[in-house]
């Protein structure tokens, strides 16, 4: 800073080190001084050491060898990774080494940093604040989850009581109504033997009456009752009630009482999915029960035209259909809420978040939705593509299958958020995985395989975490193919459950594509959409009966 004649501070003006000349456009990086144009040729002239003149923006680009202190180094050796002067590049340290211009190497140097600087400000950096800000809601949504748990928990415990409080009640009654009626009869005989034992006494008195009389008439007049009284009353023999407690299994009143299911945690690293050790939440191995049976059979308000079912809670569940509602019900078949469509078209897929929030497909206005409660969020709006089927994950990303405006590709985009994180759509060999036609539904299995029934393709395609194809199911054999398959989901084995709508079955296959069985006994209509609750009891929606059926295939 100085000061001018006026007494006013003004800031300090880079000069030419030659002329001083103000602003000056050159510099030496050797030197380290600042030029006009004017001056380069005069510093240049001094030949007592070597000069690099740059426009003043490029400043500090210049190196000097660190093996050769007097040469600049102009050129970068690509096999050892460092600048270099022309003489290094002659010795042959670096003979037959590729070696270009230092200028170059910056230029590529600054467009690497800058794409790092991009991804940082426009990707990750974002995405680690979206992180953040999901923990303060998952935070609320456990303190929620487990208020409504602990709620529950204590409302079944008071039924319980309820109910074994009916139990005492009605074995006490049963004992006052057994000591009534025995004691009715007790009585009865009492009053008989005390009547009786009162008219012996008075005979007794009689008959000592007339053994001291002379009486003739009274003697002669006497009659016995002895007869009567050698008819003793009934001898009663009574068994009297006992009580016997059956001694309390503690496992089996667990399992009457309900159980919570695990919690399961999963880890994303490398944006890839891991199991933690606390995700593992039922045992390995279960056992198929040899004839699957309906538990519940729920009717629903759509009648014909049911395509979809989805577990809220283990006791209720989210439908939709061939209209724009979307309804919950509870297994007694209560209508609890509905919701209508932002759009007034009829939803492509439901799916229930980890957070127990509602998501659908509009492929009208081209929108995935999220409803919490009864609000309708817009949670991702595409573009040039309308959305099918949709899942939510274990790690909360959303799969969804997307089809393009002009019907002529298929693809599965997974999201965090709103953001794009994977597409999944040609195999290795370039291929489409995908038929470009319609219906698609969507599942993620427990070991991470996506899993995408193809309705007119007649198969389900299966893919790893990373979108590499591990298998295509097509039926059982040549003679059992799989004909129109709907509905997908998978369960705690990950075993993969498929509704064959046409043949009215069900496939189940094991992770790897197995065919293991068919469940066919259950009186399946038309199935549809398909959804597993926490214990591996299946839902099914049948398309023309507008019923949903809770069936048990596990022992």
């Amino acid at each position: 800073m100085y000061m001018d004649p006026k007494g006013n501070w003004a800031q300090d003006v880079l000069r030419c080190h030659l002329c001083e000349t103000p602003v000056p456009p050159m510099y030496c990086d050797i030197c380290h001084i600042h030029l006009c144009k004017a001056c380069v040729g005069e510093h240049l002239s001094d030949e007592s050491t070597e000069h690099k003149v740059v426009p003043f923006k490029k400043r500090g680009s210049t190196t000097k060898c660190q093996i050769h202190s007097s040469k600049i180094c102009e050129l970068f050796c690509k096999q050892c990774d460092i600048p270099i002067c022309v003489k290094c590049a002659s010795s042959k340290e670096h003979k037959g080494h590729e070696f270009i211009d230092m200028v170059e190497t910056l230029e590529n140097q600054k467009e690497i940093l800058l794409r790092h600087l991009q991804e940082l400000e426009k990707s990750i950096y974002p995405k680690y604040q979206e992180i953040a800000s999901i923990i303060p809601v998952m935070k609320a949504d456990l303190n929620e989850n487990s208020k409504k748990l602990t709620k529950a928990i204590d409302k079944h415990g008071e039924d319980l009581h309820r109910e074994i409080d009916t139990i005492i009640k009605k074995l006490k009654l049963d004992l006052d109504e057994m000591d009534s009626n025995y004691l009715t009869v007790l009585n009865k005989q009492e009053n008989e033997v005390t009547r009786n034992i009162s008219e012996i006494k008075q005979s007794i008195a009689d008959l000592k009456k007339l053994l001291n009389s002379n009486d003739v008439s009274l003697i002669s007049a006497y009659k016995s009752r002895n007869d009567e009284f050698r008819r003793l009353p009934p001898k009663l023999t009574a068994t009297l009630p006992k009580f016997t407690p059956e001694k309390i299994n503690k496992e089996q009143l667990h399992e009457q009482f309900g159980s919570l299911s695990a919690l399961s945690i999963k880890t994303d690293k490398h944006g890839y999915t891991t199991d933690s050790p606390a995700a593992e939440s039922s045992p390995p191995n279960r056992q198929f029960i040899n004839e699957p049976r309906v538990i519940t059979d729920i009717n629903t308000e759509f009648g014909r035209g049911l395509r979809h079912v989805s577990c809220h809670i283990d006791d209720e569940i989210w439908t939709c259909g061939d209209d724009k509602m979307m309804r919950l019900y509870n297994l007694q078949g209560k209508l609890v809420k509905s919701v209508q469509t932002k759009s007034g078209s009829n939803p492509r897929d439901i799916a229930v978040t980890r957070s127990g929030d509602l998501v659908y497909t509009d492929d009208r206005d081209r929108t995935v939705h999220i409803i919490k409660n009864t609000q309708i969020q817009t949670g991702i709006r595409l573009r040039g593509w309308r959305p099918l089927g949709v899942c939510s994950t274990s790690s909360g990303d959303l799969l969804v299958v997307v089809i393009g405006d002009n019907n002529k590709q298929t693809k599965v985009v997974r999201y965090i958020g709103s953001m794009e994180k994977q597409s999944i759509q040609c195999n290795d060999k370039g291929q489409p995985l995908y038929s470009t036609s319609t219906p698609k539904y969507i599942c993620e299995n427990r070991n991470l395989d996506i899993c995408v029934s193809d309705y007119d393709a007649h198969s389900v395609v299966v893919v790893n975490q990373a979108g590499k194809l591990r298998f295509t199911y097509t039926g059982k054999s040549s003679s059992t193919t799989l004909k129109y398959p709907c509905g997908i989901t998978t369960d705690s084995q990950s075993r993969i459950l498929i509704a064959d709508s046409i043949k009215h079955i069900i496939h189940i296959l094991d992770q790897d594509g197995q065919f293991l069985r068919y469940i066919d006994n259950c009186q399946l209509h038309t199935p549809w959409g398909l959804c597993v609750d926490s214990r591996d009891n299946f839902f099914v929606a049948e398309l023309y009966t507008g019923k949903v059926k809770k069936i048990q295939y596990y022992k």
